[in-house]
C-alpha cells in the first residue's frame, strides 16, 4: 500500500490477535497484488494492456468499477479513475519536474470514464486509456479487512488503518482515539477525533507534493486541466459509515478547491479541513 499500515485489536488473547493479524495481511496483500498499477501482469495491468479489446472481469472488479462510475457521476466527472495517463506524467518523488503542455494534452485525450463500456462481467477500455484505482483501492482494502475480521470475530473491536484510511465496523467503548496529522508540522496531531464505529479517511498533499520555483503542487490531479487542483485544502478528513464513502467524499472535497468546505457541509457528515 506504499504507506504505514496498522491493526489495533481490543483483545488480550495473543493467539486470536495473531490469527487476526495474519488474515489482515493476507487480505491487504491480495488486494494490492490485484489492483496496484505498479505490478506488471496483475489483473489491473491486464485491463490496461487490453489493446482496445473487451475484457472479462470478475465480480469484485465489477463492483469496484461500478463504485468508480458512481464517484465519476456524483462528482460530475472530477473523480475519474481513467486519469492513469495523467498520473504517469506527474511524478511526486521529489524530482520537481512539471510535464510539458503537449504531453499533458496528449494524456488528457486518453481520459474520460464516459468512454468506457462497463457491464457486470466485462469492460471495454479504449486502446491507450489506463485505469488508476489508487483513489479507491486503499479505502476498499481497509473496509474489506475490517469486515472480514468482524465476520470472523464479531465481538472483538478492531481498527484497520491503511495510511490514514481507517475502518472499525465493531463498536468500541470507550471509542478509538484517532489523531489528525498537522499538515504544517508532520508526525504531530493537530486534532484528536473519537470514533466508536464507522470509518475515517483523509486526503491531502502533506506527504505527496512537489515544489517548483517556490510553488507547491499537490498530488491530486484535476482531470479537466491536467494539473494539480488549485486552491485545494492541505488536508480533508471525513467520518462516514464506511471507508470507501469517506475516501470518496474527502477526495471530491479536494477536487472542489475553494468550495471544499461548502461541498462537505452539504453531505451532513463530520469533517475536518486544514488549509
Amino acid at each position: 500500500m506504499a504507506s504505514p499500515c496498522e491493526l489495533l485489536m481490543a483483545t488480550d488473547d495473543v493467539q486470536i490477535a495473531a490469527t487476526m493479524l495474519k488474515l489482515a495481511i493476507e487480505e491487504v496483500s491480495r488486494i494490492e497484488q490485484k489492483y496496484s498499477r505498479f505490478i506488471p501482469h496483475n489483473p489491473l495491468w491486464q485491463l490496461n494492456h487490453g489493446l482496445g479489446k473487451t475484457c472479462t472481469i470478475d465480480a469484485e472488479t465489477s463492483k469496484l468499477l461500478h463504485f468508480a462510475l458512481q464517484c465519476f457521476e456524483l462528482s460530475e466527472g472530477l473523480f475519474d479513475v481513467t486519469a492513469g495517463p495523467l498520473m504517469q506524467l506527474w511524478r511526486f518523488d521529489g524530482s520537481a519536474h512539471i510535464p510539458t503542455q503537449p504531453a499533458i494534452d496528449r494524456a488528457m485525450a486518453l481520459v474520460g470514464f464516459e468512454r468506457l463500456t462497463l457491464s457486470e462481467t466485462s469492460l471495454h477500455l479504449p486502446e491507450g486509456m489506463q485505469l488508476d484505482l489508487g483513489g479507491i483501492a486503499k479505502e476498499y482494502a481497509a473496509d474489506s479487512v475490517a469486515y472480514l475480521l468482524a465476520a470472523r470475530f464479531a465481538t472483538i473491536s478492531v481498527l484497520v488503518n491503511l495510511g490514514g484510511d481507517i475502518a472499525c465496523p465493531v463498536a468500541k467503548s470507550p471509542p478509538w482515539q484517532v489523531g489528525i496529522e498537522n499538515p504544517t508540522k508532520l508526525d504531530t496531531a493537530a486534532k484528536v477525533l473519537s470514533i466508536s464505529k464507522g470509518a475515517l479517511a483523509t486526503s491531502g498533499d502533506t506527504r505527496r507534493f512537489i515544489e517548483v520555483d517556490g510553488k507547491r503542487y499537490g498530488h491530486i490531479i484535476h482531470p479537466r486541466t491536467g494539473y494539480p487542483v488549485v486552491d485545494a485544502p492541505r488536508s480533508v478528513t471525513v467520518i462516514a459509515p464506511n471507508c470507501v464513502t469517506a475516501g470518496m467524499l474527502s477526495t471530491m472535497a479536494m477536487l472542489k478547491g475553494k468550495a471544499a468546505e461548502a461541498f462537505l457541509a452539504e453531505q451532513q457528515l463530520q469533517f475536518t479541513v486544514y488549509r
